[in-house]
């Protein structure tokens, strides 16, 4: 079953100019709610399509985790001003929120506002020029967007836009195991033993998963250090519990982020924490693992390089290996992607893991977010393509930047509003082959002291305090 369908109260289809359809924004998290917000204070009408149930959903996937943002830093200000006559309470800005607390005490309550401008169980199948592919170039740009979209009970429709932002992130693909961005050989027959979330292990069924086991956590991010604490804190209460933290490249004064140097200061302590698991030997490190392929070894796997070198048999595998952008639904667009990072052709250089090293990412908007084929913008995370450490107050500013433009404001849609922190993070992705010039480079500005390099040998037991604070997370 199918259909054309614009809003409730707006005339048919074939009959609404372009300029009076909605902007359709894809995604009720953080920046895509954030989007309609600002669309609303410019008089334009937002359309938000969610695919999942609720607002926040890829948000409440991770609500055991705390961000590393407090919640000044999370809540936008233009949705802000749309919660306020409401009665909605402003949590404490100086604390630090958790997925959970985000999407009940924020993300929900703007989308109830929103209304039904908001709509739950709306898949994005593929987007397109009305009437034309993408290889057509004759009256192009006079047409409006047609968004297909699958409904959760399977029903499919058409709906026309002026404009579409692309705010549903990059959460449902994570980064495989394999070194090579592939599945590792043997990686999908090992499902059952693979993860590629950061463990809840206030969960009972998730916590026995993991107590008295021996854990492979793949990855350097926050996450990978969120996982290393949290199976740290495990190991105080389950004997046997041990990680295994498998790095792509060496360790080097840059490995733990910018620990007091980081103006964040809930993520610099969350790479000390890792730190501190290692250095304690709650946790065994093992560099230079480019993981090829995934062995079985009875009901335990063995993790093996491209040269042939084995881990010691682990339990199961935790992957945070970073996630990745789905462009399969805007392949009939003409997008301008960079060709490492799939972010925007503009915006890539200026959040390039490869060249990038300490400092803040330049606040950007809509000159380094657009694309050839004109008010078609990817923000949020999705807007970072494989990049790391993107910040709720980056996507709240591109949105500010790209509302103003769809309402032709230009010189507002090209102010700088927004300062961000300093990252305290040295060195770069790119330097993981060259362990010892990334040492070097890293010693003049970041403060994270050195860490020796650990054995490939026999792991270490590693423990926590379990005074630590609360696990952070880059999850915004």
């Amino acid at each position: 079953m199918s259909s054309d369908s614009v809003p409730t109260g707006q005339l048919p289809t074939g009959q609404v100019p372009t300029g009076q359809l909605p902007v359709v924004v894809i995604g009720a998290g953080p920046v895509g709610l954030a989007a309609a917000a600002h669309l609303i204070g410019r008089d334009i009408e937002p359309l938000v399509l969610e695919a999942g149930p609720s607002a926040g959903t890829a948000v409440r996937e991770w609500a055991h985790v705390r961000l590393f943002s407090t919640w000044s830093e999370v809540i936008d200000p233009a949705a802000e001003k749309l919660l306020a006559p409401t009665g909605w309470t402003r949590p404490d800005g100086s604390t630090y929120p958790t997925g959970g607390d985000w999407a009940e005490h924020y993300l929900q309550p703007l989308a109830d506002v929103l209304g039904d401008k908001v709509r739950y169980g709306a898949t994005v199948t593929g987007v397109a020029r009305a009437g034309r592919d993408r290889v057509v170039d004759s009256g192009r740009d006079e047409q409006p967007f047609a968004v297909h979209v699958l409904s959760a009970g399977g029903r499919e429709e058409r709906i026309r836009a002026r404009a579409v932002v692309d705010a549903s992130g990059t959460w449902s693909t994570p980064g495989p195991l394999g070194a090579d961005g592939l599945p590792a050989l043997g990686e999908r027959a090992a499902t059952g033993h693979v993860s590629y979330r950061v463990p809840d292990l206030g969960d009972p069924v998730v916590r026995a998963r993991y107590a008295g086991r021996r854990t492979a956590v793949v990855g350097s991010g926050a996450s990978a250090f969120t996982a290393l604490a949290a199976l740290a804190d495990l190991a105080q209460e389950e004997p046997g519990t041990h990680a295994v933290w498998v790095l792509r490249r060496g360790i080097t004064g840059s490995t733990f982020g910018g620990g007091e140097a980081d103006q964040l200061p809930a993520r610099g302590a969350l790479g000390l924490r890792a730190k501190a698991a290692v250095e304690e030997g709650h946790a065994s490190a093992v560099t230079g693992f480019r993981t090829q392929a995934v062995e079985r070894d009875g009901d335990r796997l063995v993790l093996v390089t491209e040269d042939g070198r084995r881990l010691d048999p682990v339990d199961e595998v935790i992957v945070l290996t970073g996630l990745r952008p789905d462009l399969s639904f805007l392949s009939e667009l003409r997008l301008s992607l960079d060709d490492r990072l799939q972010a925007p052709t503009a915006l890539a250089p200026l959040i390039d893991p490869n060249v990038h090293s300490c400092g803040t990412v330049y606040p950007h908007g809509v000159n380094e977010l657009s694309h050839p084929e004109q008010d078609v913008y990817l923000v949020g995370m999705k807007s970072y393509g494989r990049a790391p450490t993107f910040l709720a107050m980056t996507g709240y500013e591109q949105v500010r930047s790209v509302a103003a433009a769809l309402a032709g404001d230009r010189e507002a849609a090209e102010r700088v509003e927004l300062t961000l922190p300093e990252t305290g993070v040295c060195g770069g992705a790119g330097l993981f082959d060259e362990p010892d010039t990334a040492a070097a480079e890293s010693g003049g500005c970041c403060a994270a002291p050195a860490t020796p390099q650990i054995s490939t040998g026999a792991p270490a037991p590693l423990q926590i305090s379990s005074g630590a604070p609360a696990i952070p997370s880059g999850g915004c």
